[in-house]
């Protein structure tokens, strides 16, 4: 099997997020930074996957020349190849970051035919866009299921098998059964990824990173505020309780022409 998995850069979990002056970007002066979780486990699923089936395991992702910790990283747990599709910056919306990753996908798919099955976090855990994988299935034309926690290749793995896919829902699962090849949108807690190994972190210094120029394409993010109406302070009277509060009513019925 070939299996691509597209990876995010993102700042760890836990920390303080502090947003640009226009915020547009994030600050990342004091943060430290990992792949997105639901990646993470989508790493390891594709791993899996090779080690029961063969193949091997291209892992992609788009931004800043920083990126690259987090290919090596998936490269010390697995991933066999790796591309950095490079931005000139992080701050990508999902409808320009889906043009770059279909454009690399086809220059990469060209060469060796089309990948068996695509891997995308069912969304990232910075931005949360939950667009980008269904994008790029959608340019591609493949089939593509979201918060995927389960995932089986029927037959021998050949390229007329089918991929099954389960998604969790209240008292049980959706099964999918997708033809090859196919996309998934995969959700944290399908697998428990496994940590590197020295073997694994010194073989991934020794990787050789494919860098590709990141195809612009349209689209942009805005600032959007949301309107609060001024808040308005109103006065209550009591008019009374009982039976003395009835004359006040009245000339409040009176005044507003009720009577």
């Amino acid at each position: 099997m070939r299996i691509l998995v597209c990876v995010k850069r993102v700042p760890a979990p836990g920390a303080k997020i502090n947003v640009s002056a226009d915020c547009q970007d994030v600050d990342a002066a004091h943060l430290g930074f990992t792949t997105s979780p639901h990646e993470e486990c989508a790493l390891e699923g594709a791993v899996q996957l090779v080690e029961e089936h063969s193949g091997e395991v291209t892992v992609l992702t788009l931004g800043v020349g920083e990126a690259e910790e987090q290919l090596r990283y998936a490269a010390s747990v697995g991933a066999g190849h790796a591309v950095l599709v490079e931005a000139d910056s992080n701050a990508w919306d999902p409808q320009r970051t889906a043009t770059a990753l279909t454009a690399a996908i086809q220059d990469l798919e060209s060469s060796d035919g089309p990948f068996d099955l695509m891997l995308f976090g069912n969304e990232s855990a910075d931005s949360g866009g939950f667009q980008v994988g269904v994008r790029v299935a959608h340019a591609l034309g493949r089939p593509i299921v979201n918060g995927i926690k389960g995932i089986e290749v029927s037959g021998d793995g050949a390229s007329e098998s089918l991929i099954t896919a389960r998604r969790e829902i209240d008292g049980g699962f959706e099964v999918y059964e997708l033809p090859r090849p196919c996309a998934l949108g995969v959700m944290e807690g399908l697998n428990l990824p496994r940590y590197p190994t020295m073997k694994g972190r010194l073989a991934s210094k020794k990787l050789e990173i494919t860098t590709v120029e990141a195809a612009a394409g349209a689209g942009g993010q805005e600032r959007v505020k949301l309107y609060r109406p001024p808040e308005t302070v109103s006065n209550t009277v009591v008019l009374g309780t009982g039976a003395d509060a009835a004359p006040a009513v009245v000339d409040v019925l009176e005044e507003l022409g009720v009577l």
